[in-house]
């Protein structure tokens, strides 16, 4: 489907869905297809647009110029001249924006009904919460409006919504996509996020919006190191029966499928307490970091209280009672629970939880709005004020309420995340971290002794390959026996495999290669060149009419 086909569809879809509740401002129909055809005209010019037949949707607490930003309080609002840099990340890539969507206001919220734009119910089931604080959003995509859309997350609000619609939420480590052009909530702990139908949508937006920007001081890069696959026999941590007293009993039985689920993609699951993660999650609505609430909206609420919600303005105004020690102290308990929890995962590659452990009705909301909205964020306000990503993923539902599954690991193991949730529903893994490519045709392909050294460091396989007809291969008297490939007048193709490693694993792997094996460029039979094992001169018996290691070892 070409971008305008697209945009026209989502306008008709907006239509039939007759959810006006979504939006805060649809933009104009006229204006997102003259910006499609923009994007069509750079398509067929030959600009590589991986985004481009895609249309999104960005909540309203996030810049997109010429659009009014309101944060859910119209008192608030102004329109930006610019994008906030992740969207304009988004719209570079070829990527339509249809609007702004509505949200709790200021992101303060997980239950989607805090808005004076009014409460925006679940897409299945308009009786039930959406989930908040990205709702508008969250259902946006469930609805198939939007192709993917942008969340922001504090405390759960690019997770829980996921769960309870149906759809996949991915949070990345906090700063490895910025946050200038984004109203702020708690700054030290905001990230944006992404809602989409698949994983590999999600990912794709994610590793587009991914990259330091001048405009925001606590914007990270990946580190050099940062792992680009789970291994083969990951172990994840589970919660205790006696951690799963918030879960709602009729969503028991999907929590236990989709641990069967992970369990028979080959992931070792082990129980363990995670009691001390969840009490540190209470430091966010129940600490001293309130100030940074009220830091960033409070003033605003304070000088236009009938624009408040009245919620919103109760939390914010709870900053008050603490002082700035109470702020230093529970910044120094913040820090203790950080070490205790890395104490607590050492061991695992991912902690698996529920992402929510009900899905309420608007009206139960309504009746108890700081209870229900606390125990929706049981299993996620913790994630980002210990510096984890995490990755939530549907996992079924009971009647009409939703329920989904998170997948959360250390800062930068975001690629793991992925991993794991796509092997446990069988579909193809995204790759979002930085990579460099390894050519290996010896020891260390899938199987062989050394192949270890690879996985071991964190490496991803990335398929077959095969050198240009240049190449002759020789056994080295190793133990294990190992091949020298050799360039030459006269040689063959030679088949191997492509590896991907993060520039520190690749460093690691040079320096502990043993004489004569050195790394270098190899010419591939596509013609394209790739980093892999090369030698300047033969050295032992010549076996390239074997055609190939493995035909060799298995001969």
């Amino acid at each position: 489907m070409n971008t305008a086909a697209r945009v026209e569809a989502a306008y008709a879809r907006i239509a039939e869905a007759d959810r006006p509740e979504v939006w805060i401002t649809l933009r104009d129909k006229a204006d997102a297809l003259a910006e499609a055809a923009r994007v069509q005209a750079r398509a067929d010019a030959g600009e590589d647009l991986p985004l481009a037949g895609t249309v999104f949707a960005a909540k309203d607490n996030v810049d997109v110029a010429g659009l009014p930003t309101t944060a859910a309080c119209p008192s608030f609002a102004y329109t930006p001249d610019r994008d906030a840099t992740a969207v304009a990340r988004l719209r570079a890539a070829g990527a339509v924006c249809l609007g702004k969507t509505n949200l709790d206001q200021f992101a303060t919220g997980l239950v989607g009904t805090r808005s004076p734009y009014g409460p925006v119910r679940a897409a299945a089931d308009p009786e039930r919460i959406s989930g908040g604080s990205s709702s508008g959003s969250a259902v946006a995509v469930a609805l198939g409006i939007a192709d993917f859309a942008l969340g922001t997350d504090t405390a759960g609000s690019g997770r829980v919504p996921a769960a309870l619609n149906g759809i996949v939420g991915v949070k990345a480590s906090l700063g490895l996509v910025p946050v200038d052009g984004v109203v702020p909530a708690c700054p030290s702990y905001d990230c944006l996020t992404v809602f989409a139908p698949d994983l590999a949508l999600a990912a794709e937006a994610i590793r587009i919006m991914t990259g330091p920007s001048a405009l925001d001081p606590a914007s990270r890069a990946w580190p050099a190191d940062a792992p680009l696959a789970a291994p083969a026999a990951a172990r994840a941590a589970i919660p205790l029966d006696a951690n799963l007293t918030a879960l709602d009993p009729e969503l028991r039985p999907l929590w236990d499928a989709a641990l069967a689920s992970f369990a028979a993609a080959g992931v070792d699951l082990v129980p363990i307490d995670v009691q001390p993660l969840l009490d540190a999650a209470l430091l966010l609505y129940e600490g001293a970091l309130l100030a940074e609430r009220a830091a960033a909206f409070g003033a605003h609420i304070d000088a236009w209280p009938a624009d408040a919600d009245p919620t919103v303005a109760e939390i914010v105004r709870g900053a008050a009672k603490f002082s700035g020690a109470d702020l230093v102290a529970d910044q120094q308990r913040l820090r203790a629970a950080r070490l205790q929890a890395a104490a607590i995962l050492t061991g695992f590659d991912a902690l698996l939880l529920p992402t929510a452990p009900l899905h309420p009705t608007i009206a139960e909301v309504q009746a108890d709005p700081i209870a229900v909205n606390a125990a929706m964020g049981t299993y996620t306000n913790f994630v980002n004020l210990l510096d984890m990503a995490a990755v939530a993923v549907p996992s079924g539902t009971a009647g009409t309420k939703g329920f989904g599954t998170s997948v959360i690991v250390p800062a930068f193991h975001d690629q793991v995340a992925l991993d794991l949730a796509a092997r446990a529903a069988a579909v193809p893994a995204p790759l979002v971290a930085p990579a460099a490519d390894l050519v290996v045709f010896g020891a260390h392909l899938t199987g062989m002794p050394l192949n270890h050294q690879l996985t071991d460091l964190g490496a991803r396989y990335a398929g077959e390959v095969a050198t240009a007809p240049a190449y002759r291969m020789y056994e080295l008297p190793t133990a294990p026996p190992k091949p020298l490939v050799v360039r030459t007048g006269d040689g063959a193709s030679l088949p191997g495999e492509r590896w991907l490693l993060s520039p520190a694993a690749l460093g690691a792997f040079l320096a502990a290669l043993p004489a004569p094996m050195s790394l270098g460029k190899v010419e591939l039979a596509d013609g394209a060149w790739a980093t892999g094992f090369v030698a300047a001169a033969p050295a032992g018996p010549d076996i390239t009419g074997a055609g190939g290691w493995r035909a060799h070892r298995s001969g």
